[in-house]
């Protein structure tokens, strides 16, 4: 039984749940999920398995992804009703790519047969971007978990945000991490939030798909709780993203982009204080 709750992308349901003595109904927050269709100028171009949150944003980011748009100012206009979104677009660049047949996109990210927009496509990362601080990384990652409010509630979702030299601009959640960052695609997209010198952080693993992702937002480091994969690390190097994985208690490896990572500076001036006394 299914029971109404005031948070957004969060379903309360009665379950039941062994403690180690017993098995007792309980009311247990869960992840809610639901089927969005995105109809493009009138042609279905995909169904995406999400929370049921911050749809606009994810509909408009979906798009941009796949070369549909390239500016908010290609979105003429968006009409939601339960389970779709309809969107008129002014005629962005893309409009000429195949959409059909029509896809699905998974929980998991899986996006069935079409391949996506070439990695060569779309904006490329910045030639020269600032250093990032390496010292900033784990209290980056530190900051989006502490951020991720549903998983905190469900274990049930991933989080990614974006983060500028003050910390995190915004955090998204759903049940697949390839909406999370399509959702902060679609934010910048709709907000006109420079990338160029951004970070995207996010709690799943960094695969190619999420290297190409973050190059069609111009965005130049990745920082993840998760790893990255061998193909991710080759596109990564070929197009100048930086990504640090496995950020998780004080340190990270860095997969890709060393050169856009600034290593901890000399030691502080008390400590060489002390050494010269000593």
């Amino acid at each position: 039984m299914r029971k109404k709750t005031a948070a957004e992308g969060i379903d309360r349901l009665r379950l039941r749940r062994f403690d180690g003595k017993r098995i007792a109904a309980r009311d247990v927050d869960v992840v809610h999920e639901e089927l969005l269709e995105v109809v493009a100028d009138g042609r279905a171009v995909v169904t995406i398995a999400c929370a049921g949150i911050r749809l606009r944003e994810l509909a408009a980011g979906f798009l941009k992804q796949e070369g549909l748009i390239e500016e908010a100012a290609d979105i003429v206009r968006m009409d939601f009703s339960p389970g779709r979104v309809h969107v008129r677009t002014c005629g962005g660049r893309g409009r000429a790519l195949p959409v059909t047949p029509p896809k699905t996109i998974a929980s998991s990210g899986a996006r069935g047969s079409r391949t996506l927009m070439p990695l060569g496509r779309g904006k490329p990362a910045a030639a020269a971007v600032p250093k990032l601080d390496a010292e900033a990384v784990p209290d980056l990652m530190e900051a989006l978990l502490a951020a991720t409010a549903i998983h905190e509630r469900t274990r049930g979702t991933h989080g990614s945000a974006i983060a500028g030299p003050r910390g995190i601009l915004a955090v998204r959640e759903d049940i697949g991490r390839h909406n999370t960052i399509d959702m902060l695609c679609g934010w910048a997209l709709l907000e006109g939030v420079d990338l160029s010198d951004k970070v995207l952080l996010t709690t799943g693993r960094v695969s190619s798909e999420i290297v190409a992702k973050a190059r069609r937002m111009g965005i130049p480091f990745i920082v993840s709780h998760s790893a990255a994969t061998s193909r991710a690390v080759a596109q990564a190097e070929e197009v100048g993203i930086a990504i640090a994985g496995c950020a998780r208690g004080g340190s990270f490896i860095v997969y890709a982009g060393a050169r856009h990572l600034k290593p901890s500076g000399a030691p502080k001036k008390g400590r060489r204080a002390k050494a010269k006394g000593e």
